[in-house]
């Protein structure tokens, strides 16, 4: 298939992107480079800078896409609620743009990196796709508004959508030839700022409450390889319907507690990796797990790399050679 990647230059649409071409589709990439890397794309896939507000410049009528699988958008929670007009304007506003120019050049499937934040503080663990949506920050809402959109837009013009919804992303791709990873400034996500502390480029890491009801007193959260999340999205690819709007959750099943997270990098990395209690933040839950059965059942999707030493592992490996 001819494929359009938003945030292709991104962590996840950088290792997706990999994997699709390595499937034999032809993969666009258009990001803005606003956080991405130029060097993250991959050299065999077709790179447009640009934002995607301008995405009809590549989505015409006569371009011939298939499919487009829309990973640009900003991440940080934290951020979306000191800025909530960035965030609304950047996720909501650019993507409903996005969703004019796919329905003007009849694209007819959309894959959406969607986020488990739509959930908030969740009744019930594990989360299903069911459960109560009540997003604790202007991040989440802002991505399920774009969902709501899908679901819309399916209905209305026979678009075949899926969303996939997931946690914590972790990990590397690692192959022959081939070395993707996270890099985000600035960074904000648990692994990467733990491997930072084992480089020495930070003095301590900081783990926010230990007196949770969990396992060790500190949060306990779902991580999922990104390389197992690039293939869900390739599956996924495989799953649309026209006229439904399909939603995965994606997850290991069984989380891990910011100490498992420490004690796992110290085992990797070889560091002592200093830790500093602090307090609790606000709007932290204590855990959050998602159920991806209905992904296991529709999708046969399975996680292959679902340790904590597969994730960090390959982290490390990434982040000694491209980042410290």
């Amino acid at each position: 298939m001819k494929l359009l990647v938003t945030g292709g230059a991104g962590y996840v649409g950088s290792v997706t992107s990999r994997l699709l071409l390595d499937a034999g589709h032809e993969v666009v990439v258009l990001d803005s480079l606003r956080t991405g890397f130029r060097e993250a794309v991959a050299p065999d896939a077709t790179f447009v800078q640009a934002d995607i507000a301008d995405a009809g410049q590549v989505l015409t009528p006569d371009a011939g896409f298939d499919a487009v699988l829309h990973f640009a958008g900003l991440i940080a929670a934290g951020e979306s609620m000191a800025k909530p007009e960035l965030y609304w304007h950047e996720n909501v506003v650019k993507s409903l743009a996005l969703l004019d120019a796919i329905r003007a050049a009849k694209v007819p499937r959309v894959i959406f990196s969607s986020t488990a934040a739509v959930y908030g503080n969740p009744v019930e663990l594990p989360i299903t796709e069911s459960a109560i949506k009540a997003p604790t920050s202007t991040y989440g809402s802002t991505k399920l508004t774009f969902d709501l959109a899908l679901t819309s837009e399916a209905f209305a013009h026979n678009l075949a959508a899926v969303s996939l919804r997931y946690f914590n992303v972790a990990g590397a791709y690692i192959a022959e030839g081939h070395e993707i990873g996270e890099r985000h400034d600035p960074e904000t996500h648990l692994i990467p700022i733990t491997l930072q502390v084992a480089a020495g480029k930070r003095e301590k890491l900081q783990l926010f409450g230990d007196d949770y009801p969990t396992v060790d007193g500190t949060c306990v959260r779902d991580y999922i390889h990104v390389e197992d999340l690039a293939r869900a999205h390739l599956l996924a690819l495989d799953a649309t319907v026209a006229g439904e709007h399909r939603i995965y959750n994606l997850g290991n099943g069984n989380g891990f507690s910011n100490r498992q997270v420490v004690e796992a990098a110290r085992e990797v990395t070889g560091a002592e990796i200093p830790v500093e209690i602090a307090a609790r933040r606000d709007g932290d839950p204590a855990t959050l797990v998602a159920s991806s059965d209905r992904a296991r059942e529709d999708l046969g999707w399975t996680p292959r790399k679902n340790t904590l030493h597969d994730m960090i592992g390959d982290a490390w490996t990434f982040y000694r050679k491209h980042v410290a």
